[in-house]
């Protein structure tokens, strides 16, 4: 850039120069020899002017250079509760969101990413080095999560934009009529609970009693299941739920609520679904069909799903984020947003691996069909 810079100001000196020799010449042919000392005043003159201007231009574009190549660059901490495919949709469409909203990695933003591995404790480890690297804002995954990153970076004055929280209101992060309780907004995933009983019911009609496995410190789990046992009156189903507090307590709570349902049914319970595999392989040595509650779940080995797609509501969190950081919106401003829009997913292989005998219209009517179940 130095070299593109002298060289400019190498060439407006040149043409400069070039300039007040031509009005020499030509005065000293013209002008007679007793003009000569105003003359010599005269091109002195001319020549600072022209100088001049040679070094403004010159002077002009390095500083629009400088400008140029101090653009921020904003830095994005992004924490995610659990491991597990619905969570990543949501980190992997958060940055596809802000990308189409003209925030690239690599050009002028930067992410940093931790996982606490369902670890509250990690988590708040997590948001604390965030703020000693002064990220500009804090991105959350999880109910858990939000939770944490907004108690936190509450005090050093960081907006949080959060993602797959069920209840905001229930999690403290919303007033009831919505509107954010500070510096922090979002995008609920809350469940289809009315939608995912009637697909179970008309699947299996002889249903009677639904599963559901939850952790005590999710609230969002204790909220949908109230959303569930108020849904099950229209379809003439029991709610039976056990608790977790963590996830090596899994093996014993599926033991315990097996033998006393017909189906399950998972809520949007991080630790639980972490940890689908010993449900899954549990459920299906007795036969016991796995509802999930996203398409990520069906595809792992959950029978079918109305469910949500988390890469699309990871995009429209990152749209929020975008918002925020061009200074349009302060997080305060929004209101969170809910994903409304439940699908339905089914899984082929699951339907024969159990044996089951399921009308081939629900194949058609959903919108993917699974023919394998990956790990």
């Amino acid at each position: 850039m130095d070299g593109n810079m002298s060289g400019t100001a190498d060439s407006n000196f040149n043409y400069s120069s070039h300039i007040a020799n031509a009005i020499w010449a030509f005065l000293f042919i013209k002008i007679r020899r007793k003009h000569m000392k105003k003359l010599l005043a005269l091109l002195v003159l001319s020549t600072i002017v022209f100088t001049a201007c040679g070094t403004k231009s010159a002077s002009t574009e390095v500083t629009k250079a400088a400008t140029d190549d101090t653009a921020k660059v904003y830095t994005v901490g992004i924490g995610q509760f659990a491991e597990h495919g619905s969570l990543d949709n949501c980190r992997f469409g958060f940055i596809e969101g802000m990308k189409e909203e003209g925030f690239e990695e690599g050009k002028n933003v930067s992410y940093l990413y931790d996982n606490a591995q369902t670890d509250g404790s990690a988590a708040a480890l997590i948001y604390n080095k965030y703020l000693t690297q002064n990220v500009d804002l804090a991105m959350a995954i999880a109910t858990p999560m939000a939770q944490v990153a907004y108690s936190t970076c509450e005090r050093g004055d960081v907006p949080v934009i959060y993602t797959a929280v069920s209840d905001p209101v229930a999690a403290g992060l919303a007033n009831e009529n919505g509107t954010p309780v500070g510096e922090v907004t979002g995008t609920s995933d809350k469940i289809p609970a009315e939608a995912q009983l009637k697909l179970i019911t008309e699947m299996f009609p002889d249903t009677k009693n639904v599963g559901m496995l939850y952790t005590t410190s999710e609230v969002n789990s204790v909220s949908a299941i109230e959303d569930y046992k108020k849904a099950a009156e229209k379809f003439n189903v029991n709610i039976v739920v056990q608790a977790i507090d963590q996830g090596s307590d899994m093996p014993l709570a599926v033991d315990t609520i097996l033998p006393k349902v017909d189906v399950m049914t998972n809520l949007l319970d991080n630790t639980v679904v972490a940890n689908m595999p010993v449900l899954l392989e549990k459920a299906n040595e007795k036969k016991i069909p796995v509802f999930g509650s996203e398409i990520e779940q069906v595809h792992k080995g959950c029978i079918a799903a109305m469910g949500l797609d988390y890469t699309e509501l990871g995009k429209q969190t990152g749209r929020m984020a975008a918002k925020v950081l061009k200074g349009e919106k302060k997080a305060s401003d929004m209101k969170f947003e809910v994903i409304e829009n439940a699908s339905l997913y089914l899984n082929n292989k699951v339907i024969e691996n159990l044996g089951l005998d399921v009308d081939p219209s629900f194949a058609t009517s959903a919108v993917e069909v699974y023919d394998d179940i990956i790990q």
